[in-house]
């Protein structure tokens, strides 16, 4: 190993190669690090991080990049960097440990481990002369004190190892559904949004899809127009902000303020595979072309920038470029004048720029707060005109944009964010019939299945032609939910096949019988110290809600009784906690609406019945499988027995727990045979 690098330079991943060069004596999480440890009997610093994360650029430069900081880190501790993207069943652990220690918690994460991996203390960013002091301090209680540290260690390792659904009391078994209990967390989650500028009524602002993902549902089922304008309207107000990119399109993390104006600029395949799903069901909804704006202009990021040669999915965008966050994405008034001087009175409007910059540093950020129809009239214009010359415009300022240097990229490939993408373009080739959307999803899983399996079997993460670490439930979970949502696109058995395939794998060695709920990780893969379970929806939504709506749909459409069986029992457990806290359990949500309002299974057999279900997919109508097949057929459950009418033209089949109505010829008709949420 040469003097200028680390043990990291061996590393796929482009967060743990960006600390190869430190001189601190960096291991990647592995038994080489955790054996020295034991021998050495040596603290571990678990240094947690990821390669879009502002902070954990910030701690780097000033600490880790530091002679004599890493002399100290080197002297006393074994130092292990991880990627949390990579290794979330470790982030989960110890972000975990963090907070039962009372503390926040967030990224970087900093932990400090016994040899026997159990954590004693942590935290996130330390400025410089703070981490020093922290390192001085512990390594002198490590020599003086360490039995005490150890009993610390035990009491939190104990904390860390309880089972979720013991810490939360969490029951899984059929529990009765009533929709006064919705009616009552849509209350509960309605009281909580921003009036003014949609989202949820907090700083930060994260645009959290799966909760609108959610009222959307159930405000279409229960015929509230005035709750499906509170979502379109946060999605106005996201859509026009600063966390999106005006120019190029796509997603920014969260906005640092309470207007959606000033982004982290990171941009995650994650964030943007589930809102392309979200601005899709909205364009379905409203038909408001400004929708649609935003999905064909995010497709448009993702084959332009995110795209890896053989049809995988890059990760993520950094926030900095050249060392200045949002450098790339922001402008001077001055530099706008001189690339479209005779549109800036308009643009300067649209956009609300300052000469002297609308925000830090003399720059502005594209921040629109009319709409183009207010901005076209104060001008002279009729909407459609200014929107034909803010796509030239666009255009313009694409190309000089594109000469910067681009902001840093993390090009590995994760599977489970792969999937959230793929769901979003299948979603958008629906609302749209854009047929590349579909054809982007279907190559993604192609690759999916060609590079990051094998033996049937997912892998998380894939970089210069290699596939490696065993997926996780995220992964499995993702992955599932596309292969559904390809097989009511395409009609192609092959992805219910699969759909089945994962998730016996997924119930043979995640799921836990003792208490009905899936592991994050698999423990048969790896030994940790502790096997936890995702239960909450976060930015992401939980694996476990994930998982449990795959296994209602799939139970519909094989007619399997088990995997309703299992579903059934992990909303149970979860009822009470969707009761009392919706916010944070929205997927639970709208899997509560899927089994109170009874999901319609549609099975479409005969001459047109692709042309039939491009219909039902098109407009979006929650709560629905469908399936068809131009000839009868014994590929899905849902299609045995069922047959065309007597000229071979498609019949429709609306059922309900495999009870079906009296088949019918025609959309409408079919339309009239669905339930609503009383």
């Amino acid at each position: 190993m040469s003097q200028t690098s680390n043990r990291l330079i061996n590393s796929q991943s482009p967060y743990l190669l960006q600390h190869a060069h430190n001189p601190v004596d960096w291991y990647p999480w592995g038994p080489e690090a955790l054996k020295r440890a034991e021998i050495e009997n040596k603290p571990i610093i678990v240094s947690i991080g990821y390669s879009a994360c502002h902070w954990c650029h910030v701690m780097e430069r000033e600490s880790f990049e530091d002679q004599i900081t890493a002399d100290l880190m080197n002297e006393s501790f074994i130092c292990i960097k991880i990627d949390r993207e990579e290794r979330p069943d470790i982030d989960n652990i110890y972000m975990d440990a963090v907070q039962a220690m009372g503390l926040q918690g967030g990224w970087p994460l900093n932990v400090f481990l016994m040899p026997n991996q159990k954590p004693f203390y942590g935290g996130t960013y330390f400025p410089n002369a703070q981490w020093k002091n922290l390192l001085a301090n512990i390594a002198d209680a490590f020599v003086k004190h360490e039995d005490q540290l150890a009993e610390s260690a035990a009491s939190f390792g104990i904390s860390i190892s309880k089972k979720e659904t013991e810490k939360y009391g969490i029951l899984s078994g059929e529990a009765e559904l009533d929709p006064d209990d919705l009616a009552e967390a849509i209350a509960k989650l309605s009281s909580q949004f921003d009036p003014e500028w949609g989202g949820m009524n907090r700083i930060p602002k994260f645009p959290m899809p799966a909760i609108w993902d959610f009222t959307l549902d159930y405000a279409i089922l229960s015929k509230s127009q005035s709750l499906i304008d509170k979502v379109l309207f946060t999605l106005r107000k996201i859509g026009m902000g600063g966390i999106y990119d005006q120019i190029r399109g796509g997603f920014a993390r969260y906005s640092v303020d309470g207007e959606w104006f000033a982004p982290h600029f990171e941009k995650m395949l994650y964030d943007n595979g589930q809102l392309l799903e979200l601005y899709s069901k909205a364009y379905q909804v409203s038909k408001d072309d400004f929708f649609l704006e935003k999905v064909n202009e995010t497709i448009g990021w993702l084959q332009d920038e995110m795209l890896q040669e053989e049809g995988g999915f890059h990760s993520a965008q950094d926030a900095d470029s050249e060392g200045v966050e949002g450098k790339f994405y922001t402008w001077t008034y001055a530099e706008l004048e001189k690339i479209i001087p005779n549109e800036i009175s308009w643009f300067t409007e649209l956009y609300n720029l300052k000469s002297n910059g609308n925000w830090e540093d003399g720059v502005n950020i594209l921040f629109q707060t009319k709409s183009y129809e207010e901005v076209a009239k104060n001008h002279g214009m009729v909407e459609t005109e200014l929107i034909d010359k803010l796509n030239k415009v666009k255009l313009k300022l694409l190309a000089v944009r594109n000469k910067r240097i681009f902001p840093g990229k993390d090009d590995k490939i994760l599977s489970g964010w792969n999937g959230l993408m793929a769901s979003g373009l299948i979603q958008a080739y629906f609302a749209t019939g854009n047929k590349a959307a579909l054809e982007l999803a279907i190559a993604n899983r192609k690759f999916v299945d060609k590079k990051m399996t094998d033996s049937g079997k997912i892998f998380r993460s894939y970089k210069n032609s290699q596939a490696y670490t065993p997926a996780f439930l995220e992964d499995y979970a993702a992955i599932i939910k596309t292969d559904l949502l390809l097989f009511q696109a395409t009609g192609n058995p092959d992805h219910l096949n699969s759909a089945e395939k994962l998730t016996g794998i997924c119930i043979d060695e995640f799921f836990d019988e003792s208490d009905g709920f899936f592991f994050f990780n698999n423990p048969s893969s790896e030994k940790l110290i502790a096997n936890k379970k995702e239960l909450f929806d976060n930015v992401i939504p939980s694996s476990n809600s994930i998982m449990a709506r795959n296994l209602h749909q799939l139970s519909l459409l094989t007619y399997h009784e088990k995997y309703d069986s299992i579903a059934k029992k992990m909303l149970g457990g979860m009822k009470g906690l969707i009761l009392k806290d919706p916010g944070f359990l929205c997927n639970w949500a709208n899997l509560y609406l899927e089994n109170l309002v009874p999901t319609a299974e549609i099975a479409i057999v005969g001459k047109g019945a692709k042309v039939l279900a491009d219909q039902f997919k098109s407009s979006y109508l929650p709560n629905m499988i469908v399936a068809y097949s131009e000839d009868e057929t014994e590929t899905a459950a849902i299609l045995h027995g069922k047959t065309p009418d007597s000229e071979g033209n498609a019949l429709i089949y609306v059922c309900f727990d495999h009870a079906c109505q009296k088949p019918v010829s025609t959309f409408e008709e079919a339309i009239s045979q669905l339930p609503y949420l009383a």
